[in-house]
């Protein structure tokens, strides 16, 4: 995502873990978790539901810049070092960075950032939902964990 996207939309919140492996698998494993996430039939149905730009996944994988998921489309892809996801509905218009950097000990630090903007009435209805129930934060850490677990 290039910093002008992102610098558009107010900053949400963090989610930080460190993976006990290289930068090159944990790449390859964010994006299997990713498809296992925003790929499969609910999530497109959901997608659909809300009116997102990307409802379904397309394109290459593993994931380039241009490929979707379900709600996203990937607007940057640095192998290794970042991911960024870009979606928009009738309700909001957000994005999902990933960011990978080696740690001492030969893992790698991931950090979630989500970016969002919640317009009219009901945006803050849809904000209040998602991010006031505190549901975006434990789907970013269950993703989070799984990808330490499964990248491990």
């Amino acid at each position: 995502m290039d910093t002008a996207e992102r610098l558009a939309l107010p900053f949400v919140d963090a989610h930080t873990t460190e993976v006990a492996a290289d930068a090159g698998t944990v790449w390859h494993t964010l994006g299997a978790a990713l498809d296992r996430s925003f790929s499969g039939g609910r999530s497109t149905a959901v997608a659909r539901l809300l009116g997102c730009a990307d409802a379904a996944p397309a394109g290459p994988r593993p994931l380039v810049r241009g490929a979707t998921l379900g709600g996203f489309r990937v607007t940057a892809a640095d192998p290794g070092r970042e991911l960024a996801l870009l979606g928009r509905h009738r309700f909001s218009t957000y994005a999902l960075v990933f960011h990978l950097t080696a740690t001492p000990s030969g893992g790698t630090r991931v950090r979630a950032e989500t970016w969002a903007r919640f317009p009219g009435p009901a945006g803050a209805l849809y904000r209040a939902l998602v991010i006031g129930t505190g549901g975006h934060r434990v789907a970013v850490r269950r993703l989070l964990t799984s990808l330490r677990r499964n990248a491990a």
